[in-house]
């Protein structure tokens, strides 16, 4: 698991590749710049966009986040600042999102997912027993305790807070919106304001009573709440749509110095001038993203800024951001000169 201070949000990389569009690819320059904009002031904005989403959240996971967020009031009606960074945060650790399992359009998840026994062997970082409490209901087993389903509930906690969501009259923590409404429930507590970082911190320790886990997954809630805000980009079409898009969907994916190519986020580097190493982080630095984001739309770059600086078309500073500057772009064919 990566350190929380790696999770690094590089407006500045995606800024500096939205201006590199409007100069190599057949886009006015006044969409380049309102969605320039539209990114600064979400990085400004502390709410969270409707329809965000984050790369590494399989779609029907992410559905059942929000899904959960509009659902929670009616079983905590004194529940403030839910949103579903703070499910996805949990679920990265607990589960990665349920990643490599089926996930069935009502929800089901196949295989199911179980945690070790809880016997205090050692194995999986367990060193207490816990008595068996369902007899394998939910966890498979009679021969104790273990956890299940996507948020990795104990079953005697899911009995107690387990909710259904997706309406087959049935609570089952290894249904994605049952188990994600049952994590936002828990969470709530009584009435938490979620949206108040102690009370965010509570609830996370209360989910699980360590500091280290309470400190990844606010690297992971605050990496999700960065990538939601999605800025509006539909002025804009062809390639330098494809271009920002691409950009875009590797919102949450950590800065690496030297990291990244054409065929998306690599291993970085060391070092940067200010000794800055990538060489442990799996990412991207401007330049890798700038390469990987042109690729998918067709075109090839060389993969330094240095390089990267002679291709294309330049605008003349004197132009300006303005109509102008539009009609000076009108014609730049869709790839590098």
């Amino acid at each position: 698991m990566r350190l929380p201070g790696r999770r690094i949000r590089r407006w500045g990389c995606v800024v500096a590749l939205l201006m590199f569009a409007a100069v190599c690819c057949a886009a006015p320059i006044s969409s380049a710049i309102g969605a320039v904009t539209a990114l600064q002031a979400a990085a400004d904005d502390g709410g969270i966009a409707e329809g965000g989403s984050a790369a590494d959240i399989p779609p029907r996971m992410l559905t059942a986040y929000k899904k959960a967020v509009q659902q929670v009031r009616k079983y905590v009606p004194k529940c403030r600042g839910m949103r579903w960074p703070i499910l996805a945060g949990i679920a990265k650790i607990e589960s990665n999102h349920a990643t490599g399992r089926g996930i069935a359009d009502n929800g089901d998840i196949r295989p199911k997912i179980y945690g070790v026994l809880l016997n205090g062997s050692g194995a999986g970082g367990n060193t207490t027993v816990v008595t068996d409490t369902d007899g394998g209901k939910w966890d498979g087993t009679a021969a104790g305790e273990r956890a299940v389903g996507p948020f990795q509930f104990l079953p005697a906690t899911w009995e107690s807070i387990g909710q259904d969501a997706n309406g087959d009259k049935r609570a089952d923590p290894h249904n994605a919106d049952d188990a994600a409404l049952g994590a936002a429930v828990y969470l709530c507590g009584n009435g938490r304001d979620l949206a108040q970082r102690p009370q965010l911190k509570a609830a996370i320790l209360q989910y699980n009573h360590s500091d280290t886990y309470v400190a990844n997954v606010l690297g992971w809630i605050d990496q999700y709440t960065a990538a939601a805000k999605t800025p509006d980009l539909g002025h804009m079409t062809g390639k330098a749509k494809d271009v920002i898009d691409a950009a875009l969907s590797q919102r949450g994916v950590p800065y690496s110095w030297g990291g990244g190519n054409a065929g998306g986020a690599s291993y970085g580097i060391c070092c940067s001038p200010s000794g800055k190493s990538g060489a442990t982080v799996k990412g991207f630095d401007c330049s890798g993203l700038t390469t990987y984001a042109y690729a998918r739309a067709g075109i090839p770059l060389p993969r330094t800024a240095a390089a990267q600086a002679g291709v294309g078309r330049r605008i003349p500073a004197s132009v300006g951001t303005g109509d102008s500057a539009a009609q000076f772009t009108a014609g730049v064919r869709a790839g590098p000169r």
